[in-house]
Parts: C-alpha cells; sequence; structure tokens
C-alpha cells in the first residue's frame, strides 16, 4: 500500500501522468472514493497524458464509457454510478476491455464479483483543506514493483 498526500489539483494530475506513464494494455485501475473525491480530475488528467492527439476529456457519467485512442493503446474510461446491478457491466463490454485496453474504472463497487484480479485500486479521500486529497494506491500482483518510486 501506497499513501499519496496530494497537496493541490496539480499533485494529483502529476500523480496521474507518473502512473500513465507505466500503464499498458490489460491494466486496469478502480478509482474509489465518495463524489468530488478527485477521480475524475484523476483520470482526465491521466488520459490527456497519453493521448495521440489532445482533445476534451469529459466525464462518462451519462455515456457511462468513453473509449480514447493512446500512445499506450485503447484507454476505457468508466463511471458506474448509474449501474444498479452488477450484470449491467456485461452490456458495456467491459470484461472484454479488462483483458486489452487500460481501463480506468470509478465506482469500481458497482462491478460486483466482476472485480479484475491483479488490477490497481486507488482510493480518493479529501484532505484538510479544499483542493488537498489523501490517495491510496493497493496493488495487485504484479504493482508494487511498478509503483515503488511512485511517490516523491
Amino acid at each position: 500500500m501506497i499513501l499519496f498526500a496530494s497537496q493541490s489539483s496539480d499533485d494529483t494530475a502529476a500523480l496521474a501522468r507518473r502512473i500513465g506513464a507505466r500503464l499498458r494494455s490489460g491494466d486496469v485501475l478502480l478509482l474509489d472514493g465518495p463524489i468530488g473525491a478527485g477521480k475524475t480530475h484523476f483520470a482526465r488528467a491521466l488520459i490527456q497524458s497519453l493521448l495521440i492527439r489532445p482533445e476534451d476529456v469529459p466525464s462518462p457519467t451519462f455515456t457511462l464509457v468513453q473509449v480514447y485512442d493512446s500512445v499506450a493503446g485503447p484507454i476505457w474510461h468508466a463511471d458506474l454510478y448509474r449501474l444498479t446491478d452488477p450484470s449491467e457491466v456485461e452490456e458495456l463490454g467491459l470484461s472484454d476491455a479488462f483483458d486489452s485496453a487500460i481501463c480506468l474504472i470509478e465506482w469500481p463497487d458497482r462491478l460486483g464479483i466482476r472485480l479484475p484480479p491483479g488490477a490497481l485500486r486507488l482510493v480518493f479521500a479529501q484532505g484538510a483543506g479544499d483542493d488537498q486529497r489523501q490517495i491510496t494506491c493497493v496493488a495487485g500482483d504484479g504493482w508494487p514493483d511498478r509503483l515503488k518510486d511512485i511517490v516523491p
């Protein structure tokens, strides 16, 4: 487990870029935390750091999934907040994406038993100040070596 104390939204974005530089197809990041904790800000910064061509990265709250072409392969950004049953995950095609794309999953509790093994869980919590966050990285198999120097 790695704890990252973000003092600002820029710190959170910098962490996202550092993690993004280490990603490859088949990697799944589970972004966990309450509304407003910084999950989408983190995902947006990570995605933008890997895009082939700069583009807007909206929250997938209403579309549920946004797909991007990146230098590391396809990136699937999913916001599962509006799902009411884990079986709805199958309709989104996420199971296939877990094997072939980089997946950023907000509200991963909605996956139920479909949580992919070996995923990296990032738990976001509000810090003392408005822009401060505590981000806890819970590393699945293979992640500890990839993240050993992630925190400056």
